[in-house]
């Protein structure tokens, strides 16, 4: 929240609270992917760059993909406009997010050739890279975790110096995260995105 904010929660939290209780049910009947598709529009609308990214990462972990979040810029053309179109399209190329490449928004998702599955020791965890997409990838036993890694807030690319043990730290706001199973263990509240992964041949896949 802006300092202004975050003032008159202090100051006036009786009345501010009745704000965040209506923007809170706001929403309640309809599916998550859907409701952040909206808050994307709308902040495009407003032109928030910081509530954007944020919303966008959302919409993208709920299962929105790349093309619907094009569409739904596209439907609201009538309302936004094109330079507010083209403002948001800015953002997203510039948050270099695998899947938005032209190249790729025609490709069906398919399987991914990451590693040779002898390469992924046991018990540890390994950053690496597949088709210009950052990947952490944990082996424990016969169970292989494929995980992005861009961190769900504002997809920054966590680098393989953030993880210390098996302990991802985001460096742009210090989302923390269990690498062996992705989830977000301070600050945050979203898991790392995983990928289906499979074993096939002496090679680790995974599936976007």
């Amino acid at each position: 929240m802006s300092e202004a904010l975050n003032y008159l929660v202090k100051t006036r939290g009786e009345t501010l609270g009745h704000y965040f209780a209506f923007l809170k049910g706001c929403g309640t009947h309809l599916d998550p992917k859907t409701r952040n598709l909206i808050s994307v529009i709308t902040k495009v609308d407003a032109q928030t760059e910081r509530g954007f990214r944020q919303y966008l990462g959302r919409a993208l972990r709920e299962g929105c993909t790349p093309m619907e979040v094009l569409d739904a810029l596209l439907m609201a053309f009538p309302t936004l406009g094109l330079a507010k179109i083209v403002w948001a399209v800015d953002i997203i190329l510039d948050m270099r997010i695998p899947g938005f490449e032209p190249e790729a928004l025609t490709q069906e998702p398919q399987w991914h050739d990451v590693m040779a599955s002898a390469d992924a020791v046991e018990g540890e965890v390994i950053r690496t890279e597949c088709n210009g997409r950052g990947l952490f990838v944990y082996r424990n036993q016969q169970t292989i975790q494929v995980f992005d890694s861009r961190c769900p807030h504002q997809s920054t690319d966590i680098p393989e110096l953030a993880l210390s043990g098996s302990t991802l730290t985001c460096p742009k706001h210090q989302w923390e995260f269990d690498a062996h199973s992705g989830a977000c263990v301070k600050k945050g509240n979203s898991p790392l995105k995983r990928f289906e992964a499979k074993v096939e041949d002496g090679r680790i896949l995974a599936f976007w």
